[in-house]
């Protein structure tokens, strides 16, 4: 086999593979863009070197969306964890680009590494790194290199990749925004741009046909802008893009006028482009910039709200604080209740519009006291539905300004089901279909349920979507119903009287809350989710006390305030990544 040049870095366990190499023990391959290196649950039997290239790393739970965990870059190993602990591959592992690969099998390797400790020492510690950094939501390191490119009636890209640019280097970092001069650059230029800058951002201009096909096979994620207020191209070219789309890594942006209103007609450019995230900028404006660099440096914030019936009033509390505090949220989620609040975050409500609006829907008088006869249910759902729509109107989820999800339980297919697209208020009106309580949505043939059945802090979707830091609140936690709140009433009469009935029988505060309790395992995966929990003391607010809005509210402003007081840093740098001038020699390159 012919000698390859030299390799991306100088290290031990470089040095090992171009000695095996030239041996014969380990063998060299191209792997085109889009190839599998290995699979989930296949025997992890060779231990794999990145010479050119990028690799992507890659979970996909049954039901779910493939989860992008990051990327592996030249100079660095993949498979190395499954290998040590003799265990099969956790993760499949796919080629974003063309590259080039060494593969050792596992006794050679071991043969080696006794000859050489420093192999086995410099694996180790390079595992531990990765482990320290992921804290379990990533076996890769985070993406770096960006492609920008116009789809649909053009847009001009480069000005609005230099604005990003600027807001990533005023968070410390190297950037540098590549254009249609570098077309004709040889391959090592590429990789010599992308080992000296933290971040590398590739922008092609409509006309650039032959530079946009060069950037989509450079990038280890791709973003498209299009014109929010044109038509939706009716067939955008995959190819040379193909591996990122079919891997979920490729999004949408969508450019307004400045001081633009609410998006409007953003569910046609869904259809179209099959984005896996949509973004809506204004022209010009710098917030907007700033947020899209968060999302590219992995320092964007996303806040997860958990369902809790009545308590769920915290979170309206928690949200203030973080305003109050300049926080600032850029992904949002939730399950039931939760999904509500998080829902007027992304209508652009302010504190004082969401304190109105939740106080008319579910304060002023029970939204649960449309009492039936329990066929399906024990309320008709009307005034539920209603006031969804007066506070919500006909909004689609992609025309909201940030991207949002909520969660609903599908008995159907015995899984959870994101909603990330479609009107706003099905989506509302399934997360908090509590069974027993509201009769289930349907969706086809499918019926939908309360989000909190199976998964009331959905903070594992939210970590699918974006890399940065994870708030979740979660009002679940901590003494609830009591023998006392599910006492059988002395009389039926005096209880229909008093006025108690519009809360619902006690029953409803059994089924709430038989929903929503979390287990064990439930709090250990948020724990590994989440960067920053935050369990407002709901004592004394009852699950179906929809008149307790001020004491809740006042709970979660104060857990929120105690929970920033007790950071070191600040919440977007919680999962910063070391820029080149802060750990020259330790970075993965």
């Amino acid at each position: 086999m012919a000698r390859l040049p030299d390799l991306p870095n100088d290290t031990a366990l470089a040095q090992l593979f171009f000695a095996e190499q030239v041996e014969g023990d380990a063998t060299w391959f191209s792997l085109p863009g889009g190839g599998v290196l290995f699979e989930a649950g296949e025997e992890a039997d060779q231990l794999y070197f990145l010479r050119a290239g990028r690799l992507g790393v890659f979970r996909h739970d049954e039901g779910q969306e493939p989860e992008f965990l990051g990327v592996i870059r030249p100079g660095e190993p993949a498979g190395e964890m499954s290998l040590l602990a003799g265990t099969a591959h956790s993760a499949r592992v796919v080629a974003l680009r063309d590259s080039e690969i060494f593969a050792l099998p596992r006794e050679m390797f071991l043969e080696a590494a006794e000859e050489d400790p420093g192999v086995m020492l410099e694996l180790a510690q390079l595992v531990v790194r990765r482990t320290r950094r992921t804290k379990g939501r990533q076996a890769g390191s985070e993406p770096s290199v960006y492609g920008f490119v116009t789809v649909g009636e053009a847009v001009p890209v480069r000005p609005v990749v230099d604005r990003i640019a600027r807001h990533i280097m005023r968070q410390g970092y190297s950037v540098t925004v590549v254009g249609a001069e570098a077309a004709t650059a040889p391959t090592e230029w590429y990789s010599e741009v992308e080992r000296t800058h933290d971040f590398v951002l590739y922008a092609a201009e409509g006309e650039d046909l032959g530079w946009r096909a060069v950037v989509a096979r450079q990038v280890d994620r791709l973003f498209r802008i299009g014109k929010a207020a044109s038509r939706p191209p009716q067939n955008i070219v995959l190819h040379p893009a193909q591996p990122l789309q079919a891997h979920q890594l490729v999004d949408l942006i969508l450019m307004h006028p400045r001081g633009a209103g609410a998006p409007r007609t953003s569910e046609g450019w869904l259809t179209a482009a099959h984005p896996a995230r949509l973004f809506h900028m204004r022209r010009d404006d710098e917030d907007d910039a700033a947020r899209m660099a968060r999302v590219l440096t992995g320092q964007s914030i996303g806040l997860v709200l958990s369902g809790g019936g009545a308590r769920a009033y915290a979170h309206v509390g928690a949200v203030r604080a973080l305003r109050e505090r300049g926080v600032p949220i850029d992904f949002i989620g939730g399950s039931s209740m939760g999904a509500i609040v998080a829902a007027g975050l992304g209508m652009g409500w302010s504190d004082a519009e969401a304190d109105r609006r939740i106080r008319e829907a579910f304060v002023a008088s029970s939204p649960l006291d449309d009492i039936a006869f329990p066929l399906i249910a024990m309320t008709r759902g009307d005034k539920v539905r209603d006031r969804l729509f007066e506070h919500f109107g006909d909004t689609r989820i992609s025309d909201l300004w940030l991207p949002f999800f909520a969660v609903s339980s599908n008995l159907t297919t015995g899984a959870y089901q994101v909603h990330r697209s479609g009107r706003l208020v099905d989506a509302l009106r399934a997360t908090i279909a509590l069974p027993g309580v509201m009769p289930p949505a349907t969706q086809g043939d499918e019926v939908l349920v309360d989000g909190a059945v199976l998964n009331n802090f959905p903070a594992d979707v939210m970590s699918a979507m974006h890399l940065g830091p994870i708030i979740g609140i979660d009002v679940t936690r901590g003494r609830s119903i009591t023998a006392k709140d599910v006492a059988r009433p002395d009389s039926v009469l005096r209880w229909i009287l008093s006025g108690a009935w519009r809360q619902g029988p006690p029953i409803v505060s059994l089924l709430m809350r038989a929903a929503t309790v979390p287990t064990g395992r439930d709090l250990r995966a948020a724990r590994e989710s989440v960067d920053l929990l935050v369990t407002p003391d709901m004592t004394g607010v009852e699950i179906r006390n929809w008149e307790a809005y001020d004491p809740a509210v006042a709970a979660g402003y104060a857990a929120m305030i105690a929970a920033l007081d007790r950071l070191e840093t600040p919440v977007t740098e919680l999962r910063r990544r070391p820029a080149i001038s802060e750990a020259s020699g330790s970075r993965w390159r």
